[in-house]
């Protein structure tokens, strides 16, 4: 038995690495599993942590090199060349196929931490990273902020603690520089949404949770959640859905259930399109700006796999990945379009019973899972999409017919990219649609993605 006193020394975040630690494989190459329960007991303001331990050692901090330069490397590549940092990491990941389960969530955890917190851990350090150095020390930095310790690595030289502390101190009194956004854009967010800004900039700024969808042309919420377990996934149900939110994050496309097609990676505010559009078996409906097809899918299984759905699309091979997840998800009513020109928009008009409209957007509702797109996009790609979604909105309405029902969703947080773009669509077609109903998600709300949707319907 180990007792540990001291709450000066082993603090709430050293806690929260041990918890991590406990009953997984170790991240540092060599050093055995660590396999622990433990206790916590609170007696006034001291603090005793109990583990019990079979035959390990247990290391409070301790960082590898070979992780640390896979991690840096990661984000110049991220930030120097612009890439989407969820394929630089998926591309990182491959090129060790070596690294265990907590060698690969070192990495991403680390790159993803670091994307999110990018502006206030530069100014600590006094300029943006420009070489593979500057971003040592970025790193370094966000080490010593999670109150670990760094190894005396000649990469982490002139990176200091005190210096790093009373930096810190007077930084964090901005706001745009404490939760990490530009400048232009914490004031769009203030003049936008007022006083919920705050709640939803630190929303923003967690990591994001694992929902998933069970598939329900092949199971349901309950028995996929059996499955699962028995494959070592603990998942916790959701609402009233198909939603089931992961407990811990893993691998989960190696299952068995993903590959027999029993449910689809979804987020819980993305589940509420396919309801709220309310289709029915045997109807015509038509996803004009499909993607990769998460809400396609749903809207086949709210369907029953009865009817037809058209997914459109003006980049091809997003199609392409659509029809192998409606294979695997046994979904046989959906056809793929590539839209290559207005004809095959004009086409459709008055055709659907029901329309879904999936419009591009900033993707601000999405950036604790897409935090790289915050230093991608500015106010000029801001201003570009609200003309596409005015565009796409007058234009692809059309294709509902007199009766049938549209929904217009994105997943922003701006008023401006969505309750506004209605109304002025609404404004401009008084006699052919008319508002039903809309809804606003915003982070704070459920912890899933920022959404938004409105729901229409053709009178004319």
């Amino acid at each position: 038995m180990l007792f540990l006193k001291d709450p000066q020394s082993y603090k709430f975040s050293y806690i929260a690495q041990v918890s991590r630690l406990v009953n997984e494989p170790c991240i540092f190459p060599g050093l055995p599993t660590v396999f622990a329960t433990f206790a916590l007991f609170f007696d006034n303001n001291s603090l005793s942590i109990v583990f019990r331990l079979t035959s390990c050692i247990l290391i409070m901090t301790k960082l590898h090199p070979v992780l640390v330069k896979a991690v840096v490397q990661a984000l110049q590549t991220i930030f120097a060349e612009g890439r989407h940092a969820d394929k630089v990491i998926e591309q990182t990941l491959k090129s060790n196929p070596k690294w265990g389960s907590r060698d690969r969530a070192f990495i991403a955890e680390s790159v993803y931490d670091i994307v999110r917190r990018y502006r206030l851990l530069y100014e600590i350090e006094g300029a943006q990273p420009a070489s593979l150095a500057d971003w040592y020390r970025i790193f370094g930095i966000y080490h010593l902020l999670n109150e670990q310790e760094l190894p005396p690595w000649v990469e982490f030289e002139g990176v200091k603690k005190s210096r790093i502390a009373d930096k810190t101190a007077a930084l964090q009194q901005v706001r745009a520089i404490r939760e990490s956004v530009p400048d232009w854009l914490d004031a769009l967010g203030a003049a936008e949404l007022g006083d919920q800004w705050e709640a939803t900039l630190q929303a923003l700024n967690q990591p994001a949770q694992v929902v998933l969808r069970a598939n329900t042309l092949k199971t349901n919420r309950e028995a996929l959640a059996k499955q699962l377990a028995e494959e070592g996934v603990e998942t916790a149900p959701f609402g009233d859905g198909e939603a089931l939110v992961v407990k811990k994050r893993q691998n989960l496309f190696t299952t068995k259930a993903f590959r027999d097609g029993l449910f689809e990676v979804q987020d819980g505010s993305s589940q509420l399109v396919a309801p709220f559009l309310d289709v029915q078996p045997g109807m015509r409906v038509i996803d004009a700006c499909a993607g990769g097809g998460g809400k396609t899918l749903h809207l086949a299984a709210r369907m029953q796999n009865k009817g037809s759905i058209i997914a459109l699309d003006t980049e091809g091979w997003k199609l392409e990945a659509l029809r192998k997840r409606a294979t695997r998800a046994g979904a046989s009513i959906i056809e793929t379009r590539p839209i290559g020109n207005n004809k095959v928009v004009k086409r459709l008009y008055g055709s659907a019973d029901r329309v879904l409209l999936d419009v591009p957007c900033t993707g601000l509702g999405v950036l604790r899972r897409n935090p790289d797109a915050k230093w991608k996009i500015d106010a000029t790609f801001l201003d570009r999409v609200r003309q596409t979604q005015a565009q796409i909105l007058q234009q692809y309405s059309a294709i509902c017919k007199p009766g049938g029902k549209l929904v217009y969703a994105t997943c922003s947080i701006l008023p401006s990219e969505n309750e506004a773009q209605v109304a002025r669509f609404l404004e401009a077609n008084p006699n052919t649609f008319r508002l039903i109903s809309q809804q606003s998600i915003l982070p704070q709300d459920e912890g899933f993605d920022g959404f938004f949707m409105a729901l229409m319907e053709r009178v004319g």
